[in-house]
């Protein structure tokens, strides 16, 4: 298994794939109702294209909203971001009529890369959930010993192959496509922030935890030798 370093611009064009793959289908659907709004003048399909784009803008919204806190920029001011913003993104994408989320964390700032290894961790659980389920996020601890932990139960529970590899930045190819960007960043994300990512995988569950990495241990001096007499 290879170890591998992505190029700068690779890494933000994999990135942007990422995010435009997630928005596109909502976007697509909003399009589409508009379309039988221009052209059918039945009531109920009216009816219908006017629910499809409610539904599509609000989950296209929410998407870009999580996008922007995962993946970019936001609160590069103050290097620290509200974790009660992040839960709001988090339940906007993640919590509906399938999926419970439920968050127990303290609403303080924390540092941004940290609140950034939060949410895309919860994007690793959410994939591994694919008919929904339940999703606990448990974040505690504060300054250099923050624990993140995001646990999922559900129906067809599994983890993807390619996850724990790119996780630790290696993989077979020794590099990797737009599908498996999201959590080889997860990984960079990690260690950015000197924490470390342990996947467990059950039978009924899939727990992602994120702890501070251990630190190399530094071999003592040798006790210098007595001078001759």
């Amino acid at each position: 298994m290879n170890v591998f370093a992505l190029d700068s611009l690779d890494l933000a064009a994999l990135l942007c794939s990422r995010v435009c793959h997630d928005v596109i289908s909502p976007v697509g659907a909003i399009v589409n109702g508009l379309e039988v709004l221009e052209e059918d003048k039945d009531e109920g399909m009216r009816e219908f294209a006017m629910d499809l784009i409610r539904k599509s803008a609000k989950s296209a919204s929410a998407r870009l909203q999580f996008c922007r806190l995962a993946f970019g920029a936001a609160g590069s001011v103050g290097a620290t971001i509200d974790t009660g913003d992040a839960e709001k993104v988090a339940r906007g994408l993640i919590a509906d009529e399938r999926t419970v989320l439920n968050w127990d964390a303290p609403r303080v700032f924390m540092p941004k890369n940290k609140v950034k290894l939060a949410l895309n961790l919860c994007l690793i659980g959410s994939g591994c959930i694919p008919r929904g389920g339940v999703m606990n996020v448990v974040i505690s601890g504060e300054g250099d010993n923050v624990h993140i932990s995001v646990a999922v139960k559900g129906p067809n529970l599994k983890l993807a192959s390619h996850v724990v590899d790119l996780l630790e930045g290696r993989s077979e190819s020794g590099t990797v496509e737009a599908h498996g960007i999201q959590p080889y960043f997860t990984g960079l994300v990690a260690r950015s922030c000197d924490m470390a990512v342990e996947v467990t995988v059950g039978a009924d569950e899939v727990v992602l935890r994120a702890a501070p990495a251990a630190k190399p241990e530094v071999a003592a001096d040798p006790a210098p030798e007595k001078a001759a007499e």
